[in-house]
């Protein structure tokens, strides 16, 4: 299976397609992991099989590229067709803002938006790490830009600000208070989540901690499967 054919346009009518953001949002093609990450590139695909259909944006991402992501949101802003986003299970990071392009936005009331302060990684001198400080404030403003698209009135950017700042998750039920969001019944049936982006958030609920370790341990323990396995065959190569 190819990387691209998870984003292919699914359940298409003769009026709406369906689109999943199910895995890490990541720059181009050489930076994905599985199957499920997401590049700008295949979404500039997949809109463009959609043919300017209604779209129905289903999103359960821990996140990953800012810039991928504003370039994604981007996109689905000037597709045409009405677009509906639902949130599976979370819309973490810079996935909270590709979600933002949707019309209306739908969460289960077991789901979660998380905000945050955008961050990087930096080697240099003092002068590096006070550009990149300033580099990463003028991101976080085009990020506010689009969360100001879906305040509830009465909500202010510098409530959202604060909440930036202390890297926030909101479950279904909070973040109707501050964005334009309809809460519907949970959903019991959501697919797993790509956890190795959490390592970079401070204030993970304690529902997914369990989940992460679990799959530390699941990956650890896959790793010396496929360690075992490579042995094996070098052995028997040399007994050959």
């Amino acid at each position: 299976m190819s990387k691209l054919s998870y984003l292919k346009v699914k359940n298409s009518t003769n009026t709406s397609a369906d689109i999943y953001f199910y895995g890490d949002i990541v720059g181009d093609e050489w930076e994905k992991w599985c199957d499920t990450d997401t590049c700008p590139q295949d979404v500039l695909d997949a809109l463009s099989e959609a043919q300017g259909k209604d779209l129905n944006i289903y999103i359960n991402s821990g996140g990953g590229s800012v810039f991928a992501g504003l370039a994604i949101y981007n996109m689905l802003n000037r597709a045409t067709g009405k677009k509906k986003c639902h949130i599976d299970g979370m819309a973490a990071s810079i996935a909270s803002v590709i979600c933002m392009a949707a019309d209306e936005i739908i969460m289960p009331n077991n789901s979660y938006l998380m905000i945050h302060k955008p961050s990087n990684i930096v080697w240099g001198n003092a002068i590096d790490m006070r550009k990149m400080a300033d580099d990463l404030d003028t991101i976080q403003i085009g990020i506010e830009n689009v969360y100001k698209t879906k305040l509830k009135d009465g909500i202010d950017i510098e409530t959202i600000k604060d909440l930036m700042d202390k890297e926030t998750w909101l479950p279904a039920n909070e973040a109707e208070k501050y964005f334009n969001v309809k809460v519907i019944e949970e959903n019991k049936a959501v697919a797993k989540v790509d956890f190795k982006n959490f390592k970079n958030y401070r204030n993970i609920p304690e529902e997914f901690k369990d989940k992460i370790q679990k799959g530390d341990r699941d990956e650890h323990l896959q790793l010396d499967s496929e360690l075992k396995n490579k042995l094996q065959i070098e052995l028997e190569l040399l007994d050959m």
